[in-house]
């Protein structure tokens, strides 16, 4: 059996999404997991404990896989910027670990430029080859930057070039993250293969919407337009507010809210991020408070009901390496109309899963929104389009291009041992 020690060092797979630093990966890292489990791969993620009162080692993940929470540093979130600091007391816990266990891995996978840091140090006692995913580019969160406080700094940039120097593979989640590994950091194309994230489709599936809207408490003749994502600059929420803002409602049957899931928005003034505050302020300049409802994080399960109730599902990102939360909404039979960027242009398929709109343009964005709010035909036809495009997305078939790839860096003994 292949024994993969998989590397998500600044967030924990098991963690609820919706927060400053839990979202795709997270969901990513869980599911891959669990379908590598499926397929009797035995799996150990190993991440930095953030929480004292949770057990280090959990079996959450099903199939004897687990998930091991390393002390490095204090066992509470701390700023992005101190991580790599404590790097190295990670990758000694993690190799404790292991030869506490009596265990011998064949392989490392490690998402996120630090955990490839910690990937290196692994290897290099191990002796064994890594397969590495970045799911964002520092490069490419800089180049989209509206202020000096939301750039990377130079540890991230120097940090990703060591990591593509040091992997035995990269995986892009589409083409246009290779073009930029490429273009923006001049990555050997050899050791770059192309693989997208998959979805849950045993998860997210289409639910009649008047079984999801009372599943989730909303009465049964609202119309919601929703957004799923983290609170930061780069996801353009403003962007789909104004789009909100500037839509005839009169014109629309059945007028529609925005729901936006993420964040927190009750939190204490001093403690809200600048973000959500700039969000809020936005919406009271616009007198925006009676359509615009900020719900704060919600958890996994409850995901497919807000999917399927909501007409649209909305991705107004500035930058998206791939955009997991568009092919989750799809798959639950509901459009998706997102930023015509990274991995979002591959992944909406314009005028048949959704709508293609400029970056940061709300006219095209509140046009878009207007027409498929008042064409329910549309919205149904997009919506079984979306749900059937989607399930090509299985976890099943992705985990299979994966394996390809442990294998090919594999001795053959080890892969059938």
């Amino acid at each position: 059996m292949l024994r993969i020690a998989m590397i998500s060092y600044h967030t924990c797979p098991l963690a609820t999404l919706g927060g400053k630093d839990t979202g795709g990966m997270n969901v990513y890292v869980r599911d891959l997991t669990r379908e590598l489990g499926r397929m009797g791969i035995h799996v150990d993620v190993f991440t930095r404990s953030q929480d004292e009162h949770v057990p280090h080692v959990l079996h959450d993940l099903g199939y004897g896989n687990r998930v091991v929470h390393i002390p490095a540093g204090p066992e509470q979130p701390f700023p992005k910027a101190q991580l790599p600091d404590h790097i190295p007391q990670f990758v000694e816990g993690v190799k404790q670990f292991a030869t506490e266990k009596g265990l011998h891995y064949d392989l490392i996978h490690s998402h996120y430029w630090m955990s490839g840091i910690a990937a290196e140090m692994l290897a290099e006692a191990w002796k064994v080859p890594i397969v590495h995913m970045f799911h964002t580019l520092g490069e490419m969160k800089n180049r989209i930057a509206t202020r000096e406080s939301e750039k990377e700094g130079p540890s991230r940039l120097l940090g990703e070039r060591q990591v593509l120097a040091r992997a035995d593979r990269i995986i892009a989640a589409t083409l246009a993250e290779r073009a930029q590994l490429q273009w923006l950091y001049k990555a050997d194309q050899k050791k770059i293969v192309v693989i997208p994230p998959g979805v849950d489709v045993g998860h997210f599936y289409p639910i009649p919407a008047d079984e999801a809207r009372e599943a989730i408490g909303i009465p049964k003749d609202d119309r919601m337009v929703l957004f799923v994502g983290r609170i930061e600059p780069l996801k353009g929420v403003d962007t789909l507010i104004r789009a909100m803002a500037c839509m005839r409602m009169d014109e629309i049957e059945k007028p529609a809210y925005l729901a936006i899931i993420g964040g927190d928005p009750n939190a204490n003034p001093e403690d809200m991020s600048d973000e959500m505050t700039r969000l809020q302020n936005l919406c009271a300049d616009l007198s925006m408070e009676h359509i615009v409802v900020f719900l704060g994080k919600r958890s996994q399960d409850t995901l497919p009901y807000y999917y399927s109730a909501a007409e649209v599902l909305v991705m107004p990102s500035h930058y998206e390496s791939f955009g997991m939360v568009a092919l989750e909404a799809m798959a639950c039979g509901t459009p998706v109309i997102a930023s015509q960027v990274g991995g979002l242009a591959f992944l909406v398929v314009d005028g048949v899963t959704g709508f293609h709109v400029p970056n940061g343009d709300s006219d095209a964005l509140c046009a878009k929104l207007g027409l498929l709010l008042q064409d329910g035909d549309l919205r149904m036809r997009m919506g079984a389009q979306a749900a059937e495009y989607a399930r090509g997305y299985a976890w099943e078939n992705i985990s299979r291009q994966i394996i390809k790839v442990y294998e090919s860096l594999l001795p053959t003994a080890e892969v059938q041992k």
